[in-house]
């Protein structure tokens, strides 16, 4: 895992403007009753014979089909104004924003570096957005190490063309977590659990929760069931994250308490993982205000690191040794 942030990482509303809305009562004088007719009694008007149209009321003047002829007139009028390029008034223009320029891609990159089983993930994608991806995807694994913000926004473009991919959002929510964006990383490693079921990066998600000041939470993720699925080492970084979340919350006594299991089982079988923990053993303990037990666990992390992975030995004063490096003693007989 990369390096954690500290030691060791609507609801819809009611629309304004709505009322219940009555009928009129009133808005004009009353319609007289007719007077009588010949020979009818009074009060009560002559029924129109059947078949004379002229008796009956004129209703295209009415109410009703009036404030649809002016409704449609509305529509009508701000369509043409649109079709003219006019601007409706009362509203504000609207932003359009840009599509985001990809990085460059380098000649030599083609995507045919990717696993097998990568590729085979993209061939629900076109030919030419499948090649493109790879190649993006490849400069994401290219970068992660050295260039974590470049691999990001390598990341970014090939989640713009296939983001309903899973291999595609993990590649982002781990370029998001190294170039320190870990609210966007925490959202796409959701994603991709939802997509996949994926548990392997729970470590990467509760160091993600570290990096937001969330140790809490992060406490929370290692505490889950979830966690037993996970393989030695997705458990060793899990147990790493919540040492360093114990060391946030003030707590390194506890930090110590959990990480010296995996310090004395590092010791009985060589493991990948036991300079990572002997260095965070050693700065729990310095925290603790353990400094010669520190001391002694920085040492043997030194000694076991090869790559310089933890640092432990630029902390204790050594100087660096490239892999193959012989230091020459210049003052030997």
């Amino acid at each position: 895992m990369a390096e954690h942030p500290t030691s060791g990482g609507p609801r819809g509303r009611r629309r304004p403007g709505a009322s219940a809305a009555g009928g009129s009562q009133g808005g004009g004088p009353r319609r007289q009753d007719a007077g009588a007719g010949q020979g009818g009694r009074p009060g009560r008007r002559e029924r129109p014979r059947r078949g004379d149209v002229s008796a009956r009321p004129d209703r295209r003047d009415g109410p009703g089909l009036g404030d649809r002829r002016v409704r449609t007139d509305g529509v009508a009028s701000a369509t043409s104004a649109r079709s003219r390029g006019e601007r409706r008034p009362g509203r504000p223009d609207q932003d359009v924003t840009p599509r985001p320029q990809d990085p460059p891609l380098p000649a030599d990159v083609t995507g045919d570096e990717l696993d097998a089983g990568v590729r085979r993930d993209l061939r629900s994608l076109s030919k030419e957005g499948a090649e493109k991806v790879a190649r993006h995807l490849v400069m994401v694994a290219r970068l992660l190490d050295v260039d974590p913000v470049s691999a990001w926004e390598h990341a970014q473009a090939a989640r713009r063309r296939a983001g309903r991919l899973g291999v595609v959002r993990e590649a982002a929510g781990l370029a998001a977590y190294r170039a320190g964006h870990y609210d966007e990383a925490l959202r796409e490693l959701r994603t991709v659990r939802r997509l996949t079921g994926d548990q392997s990066l729970l470590p990467v998600m509760a160091d993600c929760e570290r990096g937001l000041g969330r140790p809490e939470r992060a406490l929370e993720l290692a505490a889950s069931p979830e966690v037993a699925a996970l393989d030695e080492e997705g458990q060793v970084e899990m147990r790493l994250v919540a040492a360093g979340a114990r060391m946030d919350m003030g707590n390194p006594a506890a930090a110590v308490v959990l990480l010296q299991p995996l310090a004395q089982r590092a010791q009985a079988r060589a493991v990948p993982w036991r300079a990572r923990v002997w260095s965070v053993l050693a700065d729990a303990l310095e925290a603790a205000g353990r400094p010669a037990e520190a001391r002694d666990w920085l040492e043997r992390a030194a000694d076991a690191d090869d790559a310089g992975e933890t640092g432990a030995a630029e902390r204790l004063g050594r100087v660096a040794q490239e892999p193959g490096e012989t230091i020459v003693d210049l003052l030997e007989d």
